[in-house]
């Protein structure tokens, strides 16, 4: 009899244990399933992080001078790895940091702390691009050691005197205008670019630079990359083309004819 009675009491006890470990079990369950996502999160943010600072970076465009290649509010990214490893070449559309009294100084408004560490959040993944207004994007037209020249008698641009037909992406007020307004007769520095925009009479490039301290030449050190895919609007969707064609007759420097030797 006494054993009966205690089994009868042993039976809740085991349920009660039983319970317990139930919801242990489900607690681990749960514990595990956060700790999982906050691992693919925590991943997820760090690649992302990796492949903006050395290999995609994300800009928008905050004015007119590169249309009609690029547009306003168009959103690009830009090919970091080029300036690592590679070269660029004539066409090239290129994203760069200010080299110096380009830029206008920002009057933006001060925004508030929680508004700023969003904002900084997001870039750390491409989503916001804070810095765009700090930086610039034109097309490369003088690489190193060229002689640039603004305009022959057809208000055609020289490089190393082959003229360059820019009538497939330049944007004029009329079909008979120069392209450029302004003339200038540049040789572009070792390690600098002489970059213009593609609205050609609405970009403050190169040519309006000149009384700046880099003469209006952009260090390559100050390249961000090249810009290669419109990625919104999605109506605008698409790799940006550089055109090379139109610079594939220009001889290297060391090639190039002698003015004066012709004359």
């Amino acid at each position: 009899m006494t054993s009966e009675k205690t089994a009868v009491h042993a039976a809740p006890s085991g349920e009660a244990a039983g319970r317990r470990e139930l919801r242990t079990s489900r607690r681990r369950g749960w514990l595990g399933f956060l700790r999982d996502v906050l691992v693919i999160v925590v991943v997820a943010v760090l690649v992302s992080f990796l492949v903006k600072t050395f290999v995609v970076r994300s800009f928008y465009i905050p004015s007119g001078s590169m249309e009609d290649t690029l547009e306003i509010r168009d959103r690009i990214l830009v090919d970091e790895v080029t300036p690592r490893f590679g070269s660029y070449d004539r066409g090239d559309v290129v994203v760069f940091r200010d080299p110096g009294g380009w830029l206008p100084v920002s009057t933006a408004p001060e925004r508030s702390p929680f508004v700023e560490g969003v904002d900084w959040a997001l870039s750390l993944v491409g989503l916001s691009a804070p810095d765009s207004d700090d930086h610039l994007v034109k097309r490369v037209i003088g690489l190193p050691g060229d002689h640039v020249v603004c305009c022959n008698a057809l208000g055609q641009i020289t490089v190393n005197g082959t003229p360059i037909d820019e009538t497939d992406y330049l944007k004029l007020p009329t079909a008979e205008s120069a392209a450029s307004a302004d003339e200038f007769d540049v040789v572009v520095p070792e390690d600098s670019l002489w970059v213009l925009g593609d609205n050609r009479y609405r970009s403050k490039d190169s040519r309006y630079n000149t009384d700046q301290p880099g003469k209006g030449f952009v260090p390559i050190e100050n390249v961000v990359g090249r810009v290669f895919l419109i990625t919104w609007p999605f109506d605008r969707f698409g790799l940006v083309d550089f055109h090379h064609e139109d610079f594939s007759s220009v001889p290297d420097p060391a090639d190039a004819p002698d003015p004066e030797a012709a004359s």
